[in-house]
């Protein structure tokens, strides 16, 4: 397949949306993807979105138009299929910017994983099966500057242009291996997800590495998490260009008293210092009065039910059948079945796969392929 730029039509007004809309409403499957600006801004939103049919390659400018309703019935009829690659953030941000729900997904990432292929970005599959190479240099740029300039309009292009092509190979493969209504039902479930709601939970609940620090230390973090949130609001960027975490994790431990206690601290610049050191400070010392009894905790982790020895035993004997099956698909053992799922497994005990389909998180794919195979292998342990 040669490299030559394909053409594309630019979308930027109410008259070729219509105009495009009524042309996919008759397109039995479409490529598609989208670029936002999560880099560049607090609240991330879709700059473009790329479809591709077998005849033609779009680019909507959601930033030129009042919203993409014409485009809805589109996404949503089960009778166009919708292939994307790693669809879990394009489904959520659709909806969150234009409450656009995805019918008829088929994620060629997951028909990858499914096939046993180890390096399932987009880039590596099309360079190992059509031998076109794509950039990556404009991944990370501002997708919300305007005018977009032609470069990265072209790259933007080159994402969806041979989607369509994968997802055919792909299928294929699928249908030889019998493996296709596996990546089906797992696609039907993607397409449910939804952008996380917001809640009032504190910061650090969310913080990785946060449940080994102190209360003192862990409310050090919380306030700091504010002061950072609180700024990138103000500035409109993303709370990590305010502040890393790294930082923010060391400050939590140093508990430091003065601006000469900030060096030394990765990634905290002497630029940093000077303009965030006497904040933080300030921040920290009104955390350093605080009474214990006021000090931040951890809601307790829930009762693990795994500590039954014979709970523990299933999960061990799955977890060893896990391996043994995925060496036979030659595929990723967590595609087999997941941690969260063996747990669920054991707890549950099935004794029949009709049972299994009960268990929450089971799918039915992995009932019709392992569901005699994990029963019998739980009775044996008993």
């Amino acid at each position: 397949m040669n490299q030559k730029q394909p053409p594309y039509l630019l979308v930027e007004n109410r008259s070729d949306l219509s105009r495009i809309t009524d042309e996919l409403k008759i397109e039995p499957v479409i490529g598609v993807d989208l670029e936002a600006d999560s880099m560049f801004h607090y609240q991330e939103k879709v700059c473009l979105l790329q479809i591709s049919t077998r005849s033609r390659n779009i680019l909507v400018d959601p930033l030129s138009l009042e919203d993409l309703l014409p485009l809805s019935p589109v996404f949503a009829d089960p009778n166009i299929r919708k292939v994307f690659h790693g669809a879990d953030y394009d489904i959520r941000s659709l909806y969150r910017d234009f409450g656009i729900e995805v019918h008829s997904l088929f994620d060629t990432q997951i028909a990858a994983r499914f096939l046993g292929i180890r390096e399932t970005g987009l880039a590596s599959l099309l360079e190992k099966r059509f031998q076109v190479h794509t950039e990556k240099k404009y991944q990370k740029r501002d997708w919300s500057e305007r005018p977009l300039p032609a470069a990265m309009l072209a790259y933007a292009v080159r994402d969806t242009c041979h989607l369509l092509s994968l997802s055919l190979a792909l299928e294929r493969e699928l249908r030889e291996k019998e493996r296709l209504f596996c990546v089906e039902e797992e696609c039907e479930l993607l397409s449910r997800v939804r952008p996380t709601e917001p809640n009032h939970n504190p910061l650090f609940w969310r913080f990785k590495g946060a449940r080994r620090l102190t209360p003192r230390s862990l409310a050090i973090l919380e306030t700091i998490l504010q002061f950072r949130e609180k700024k990138a609001v103000r500035r409109d960027h993303p709370p990590f260009k305010i502040l890393g975490n790294r930082p923010i994790m060391e400050i939590a431990e140093r508990k430091p008293k003065n601006i000469i206690d900030f060096e030394g601290i990765k990634g905290l610049s002497p630029r940093l210092i000077k303009t965030l050191g006497r904040p933080l400070l300030k921040e920290i010392d009104n955390v350093m009065n605080l009474p214990e009894d006021e000090l931040p905790k951890f809601p307790p982790r829930k009762a693990g039910q795994s500590v039954d020895p014979k709970v523990t035993e299933r999960i061990k004997a799955l977890k060893k059948w896990r391996e043994q099956r995925a060496g036979r698909m030659r595929g990723d053992p967590s595609i087999v079945c997941t941690n969260d799922q063996i747990l669920s497994l054991a707890l549950a005990h099935p004794k029949t796969p009709g049972y299994m389909e009960k268990i929450v998180g089971i799918r039915r794919w992995q009932v019709k392929l392992f569901g005699d195979e994990i029963c019998a292998l739980l009775k044996r342990i008993g």
